[in-house]
């Protein structure tokens, strides 16, 4: 079936404060299929996207809706041709303090509201309702957005895209926060999207077994310039690994083995107090990286903001070197030796419109200031830029703003401050949510050189393989509680599977 729309973008550059981001790039989109996009991070892939979603308007090139050329300068000037983008940072994309109907039939409201005094607030939850029953989601409509999880805020953010007449549909790192249930669920909406209301789909992610699972054509990205245009049939796993990256790359990764010596972290029948923590006790020893897994919801992020100071604590006790800590706060736990990087980078792990180099030495600032009034900026410069070589993280300076980098380099500076701070336990929450294959690998070797260090590692993810490659000891978690520990070497992911789904 010939295609009913056809988005072109030709020739289009842009460029930031000491980055030129794009460098004259060809994409092409048609109706009724679903088009990967892929790079490594600062390749250009949100940027391109947020260009055609009216996000960016000060780009040059062209592009063209179905042979006609057309100016997109404006978010509203993409709406108008159907033109829609969900993005990763969903917590700037919706409004916490409006409910599920509300944001998901915001652009219609504003649309049919214009002469009008009234709302039928009936026939929105109605219209939300029926849009959610169509993204597989059931949720209260009447619920505020900010007591929603993050896998609810995604599906919410899409609820609201199909709310209007979409001809294209862009998912920008949709699946990072869902579930295995939950990215099947999103698999089947998009297929029938493309399929049978011939929506175009544009689909960014890091996950490669997802993109030859779902996608037909695919568009990398390297630089800032397209290197290849193809369809997933004419492609392989290793093949595009190596195209992204510009080089050969060894995807498994080598882990660094230390000695593990004695406890140095236990946590002893902890309950958070609004029962977001069950009962949970575990352990960690000097030089041991503690997986802590479990599905979507299971109580892991949870855990780690308690142990953070985040959270209030009902009861148990946390203990360092014997010694028993009080975790009112995360200033609390910071001047105790506890450093967290959050899952939520660009909401609790880093000021996006501050410098990099102000980001990486605030946990530390007390090492550089003299007094109440005075702080030494080119010492924080001098290590920052240390921190920055060490890590890798691509940015023109240390004066950079955060907000320019791409989310790979803002998750390498979310960990970096913690490298300046010295902590003795370090919790890693998602670390590798959004990073590409080269970044997660970088990220991978820093959590091995603390593990050398002695450190104490607490890596929470939902991606078991990554749980397998990197620990020495795994805790499943299900419903908020520790339900099974394992040693890595005796584990596999079936096991864990079994457990994570509440198996006894």
């Amino acid at each position: 079936m010939e295609a009913k729309h056809r988005l072109e973008m030709k020739r289009i550059s842009i460029e930031f404060p000491g980055v030129k981001a794009l460098d004259n790039v060809n994409f092409n989109v048609k109706s009724g299929e679903i088009h990967a996009l892929v790079g490594a991070n600062g390749a250009g892939k949100s940027t391109l996207m947020k260009i055609l979603g009216g996000a960016y308007g000060h780009y040059v090139g062209d592009i063209f809706f179905d042979g006609t050329k057309v100016d997109i300068r404006n978010p509203h000037d993409a709406k108008e041709l159907g033109i829609d983008v969900v993005y990763q940072e969903v917590d700037i994309a919706l409004i916490p303090y409006l409910s599920v109907a509300e944001n998901i039939m915001l652009d219609k409201m504003a649309n049919e509201m214009k002469g009008k005094h009234f709302i039928r607030w009936g026939n929105i939850h109605r219209s939300a309702r029926e849009i959610l029953k169509q993204v597989g989601i059931d949720l209260d409509t009447h619920t505020l957005v900010q007591d929603l999880s993050l896998a609810e805020k995604q599906m919410v953010l899409i609820a609201r895209a199909l709310a209007t007449n979409t001809n294209f549909l862009v998912l920008d790192e949709p699946t990072a926060p869902l579930s295995q249930t939950e990215t099947e669920e999103l698999f089947r909406l998009m297929r029938d999207l493309a399929e049978n209301q011939d929506v175009g789909v544009v689909f960014i992610s890091h996950r490669l077994p997802e993109i030859f699972e779902v996608c037909e054509t695919i568009t990398i990205l390297r630089d800032g310039q397209v290197v290849a245009d193809a369809t997933i049939d004419d492609m392989t796993q290793q093949k595009l690994v190596e195209l992204m990256l510009g080089r050969r790359f060894e995807e498994t990764y080598p882990k660094i083995r230390v000695p593990i010596g004695d406890v140095i972290f236990e946590v002893k029948n902890l309950i958070e107090e609004a029962g977001r923590v069950r009962n949970v006790s575990f352990s960690v020893r000097s030089g041991e990286i503690v997986g802590m897994t479990g599905l979507v919801g299971a109580g892991k992020t949870e855990l780690c903001k308690t142990l953070f100071g985040a959270y209030p604590i009902k009861s148990g006790e946390v203990l360092l070197h014997g010694k028993s800590l009080t975790m009112r706060s995360p200033h609390a736990a910071v001047s105790q030796g506890v450093a967290l990087v959050p899952e939520e980078r660009r909401k609790e792990g880093i000021l996006v419109d501050e410098p990099v180099f102000i980001n990486l030495t605030l946990p530390s600032l007390d090492k550089f200031t003299r007094g109440p009034d005075f702080v030494n900026t080119r010492a924080e410069r001098t290590i920052a830029r240390q921190v920055i070589d060490e890590l890798g993280i691509v940015t023109p300076s240390a004066d950079q703003k955060v907000a320019y980098l791409s989310g790979g380099n803002q998750q390498k500076v979310a960990v970096g401050k913690w490298l300046i701070a010295d902590a003795e336990i370090y919790i890693f929450d998602e670390p590798t949510k959004g990073v590409d294959v080269g970044a997660k690998r970088d990220i991978f070797e820093l959590i091995g050189k603390l593990a050398k260090q002695g450190k104490g590692i607490i890596y929470a993810s939902s991606e078991i393989p990554e749980i397998l490659d990197i620990s020495d000891r795994i805790y499943v978690m299900y419903d908020y509680a520790i339900v099974k520990e394992f040693e890595t070497a005796e584990a596999t992911e079936e096991e864990i599977l079994f457990y994570s789904a509440g198996g006894q």
